[in-house]
């Protein structure tokens, strides 16, 4: 086909040049390879391969006041605050994109008066004291010129490099909501990871001071014992000893659960002691849901905000390419404009005065010293960097939600196997203080039977803690924590 021909085709046509964007297809597993598939493998809480809705997981606990601290958080959170402002940041960029494309309408006006003494004036035409018809003066001279009216101009969209620029803002803003719901979802699960910690932190103090004051009450009869000379002053120091150690571990936990309570305060948007006086009441951890609805690994390209983010970030980038191959065609301008331009105000609007031009124009880029390709070339590039980032992406949240399921489901054998320790030490602990009394075994016994039981204790405090933790992560890992209605946040002013 002859050039003029196939210009004339494009021009009917109204092309957009560049490749059209067709979402890449990736491959993930068909199911979780260390999903559970027995209760024995997960005593308590049993990862099923079915989809619910995790939008709002935290629910799931019937902790009222974790309800509350996270639903304050999805209204103030300034991370979350800045997402949504960048949302309308994009929002206003396809606006900006948009207009490129459509007629710009300017209104200009102009008033001059130019007062000269010089007889250069003269020689070019004013006013002045002489009658009309007659020489003009070769004196002062003044000229004034007033003119009003409006100009046009319109680069007509050919090729579709603004079609285009409009589809990257557009993709640019649904990735940026995208990443503002990412945000919901890893706000949702730290507020969560922080509180539990705070709880399990504020039951191993209640353990620690329970255990102390056991502690004491047994110093006081090895005490006693010694006195009346049934001991010696060695078992009074080692118990005192093991007593001591045990407070000397709640100042550190004190502190820690201060940390986590101006943790979660400054996720509120709070001052960090803010929220001291309503979570310095100790309550227990939340009991776990008895089952885990994880879906498929599939499901992650849909419930992952992330991996969204990551797929809308590639459609722009691939628009951005065919912006940089409009480059490569003529462009096509039309301007018009029209004024009044007279000496005199009161008549600058008459029929006389009216001047008119309207013109088209063509515009074709011959040698730009090889930049327009090089643009292209680059241009490509970002966008096989934002489809790596894709992928990445994918393998991330899959590997992300193996990874959880494997540190849930072996801490819950971990804490079985801890709750059978603490049994066996309280009970160890019992046998040997009765078998101290009656002198059957050395005070030795007691302490290592005390020590053992506390450590136990202590380590169950803590694996509750991991499994409460764990799971969270792998609500998160599973992409739940945000919601639809949640984006009404970027429409605020």
């Amino acid at each position: 086909m002859r050039k003029p021909a196939y210009l004339a085709a494009l021009l009917l046509a109204g092309c957009s040049v560049g490749p059209n964007y067709v979402k890449p297809d990736i491959a993930t597993p068909p199911a979780y390879q260390d999903l559970p598939t027995t209760k024995a493998q997960a005593p308590f809480s049993l990862p099923v391969a079915s989809e619910a809705d995790l939008s709002q997981w935290w629910t799931q606990f019937g902790d009222a006041e974790l309800e509350s601290l996270i639903g304050h958080a999805l209204q103030s959170n300034l991370d979350l605050l800045t997402a949504a402002s960048r949302v309308r940041e994009a929002r206003e960029q396809e606006i900006v994109a948009g207009a490129a494309g459509l007629p710009q309408l300017n209104a200009n006006g102009l008033g001059a008066h130019i007062h000269s003494n010089s007889s250069l004036l003269s020689k070019l035409g004013g006013s002045g004291s002489g009658s009309s018809g007659a020489a003009p003066p070769s004196g002062p001279m003044d000229l004034k010129l007033y003119s009003v009216g409006f100009d046009a101009t319109w680069e007509v969209d050919i090729f579709g490099g603004v079609r285009r620029g409009v589809e990257a803002a557009q993709a640019n803003t649904e990735a940026a909501i995208w990443q503002m719901r990412d945000g919901e979802v890893t706000l949702t699960a730290e507020i969560a990871a922080d509180y539990f910690t705070l709880r399990a932190t504020q039951s191993r103090i209640a353990t620690l001071r329970a255990e102390a004051q056991s502690q004491q009450g047994v110093l006081t009869l090895t005490a006693d014992r010694a006195h009346a000379g049934f001991v010696t002053q060695l078992d009074v120091n080692q118990q005192n000893s093991l007593t001591a150690s045990t407070l000397a571990q709640i100042p550190g936990l004190e502190a820690q659960a201060h940390t986590m309570e101006h943790a979660i305060a400054v996720l509120l948007a709070e001052e960090p002691e803010a929220m001291t006086g309503e979570l310095d009441r100790s309550a227990a951890l939340p009991n776990l849901p008895p089952q885990l609805p994880v879906g498929l690994p599939s499901d992650l390209l849909r419930r992952r905000p992330d991996i969204r983010a990551a797929e809308r970030q590639l459609a722009a980038a691939t628009a951005q390419v065919g912006v940089a191959v409009a480059d490569l065609y003529p462009k096509f301008n039309l301007i018009a404009a029209a004024s009044f331009t007279g000496s005199k105000l009161s008549n600058l609007l008459s029929g006389d005065n009216l001047g008119e031009v309207g013109l088209g124009s063509i515009m074709w880029p011959i040698f730009h010293g090889g930049e327009i390709h090089a643009n292209i070339r680059s241009k490509k590039e970002d966008a096989k960097q934002a489809y790596y980032a894709y992928q990445k992406a994918v393998l991330g949240a899959v590997r992300d939600a193996e990874d959880a399921l494997i540190r849930y489901t072996t801490e819950q054998q971990r804490l079985t196997q801890l709750e059978r320790a603490v049994a066996s030490g309280n009970s160890s602990v019992a046998l040997a203080r009765q078998q101290y009394r009656v002198g059957l075994v050395t005070y030795v016994n007691v302490l290592t039977a005390q020590a053992n039981a506390l450590s136990a204790q202590d380590q169950l405090e803590q694996s509750r803690q991991a499994l409460a933790t764990d799971l969270v992560s792998l609500y998160k890992a599973l992409g739940g924590g945000w919601q639809e209605t949640n984006s009404a946040m970027a429409r605020r002013n």
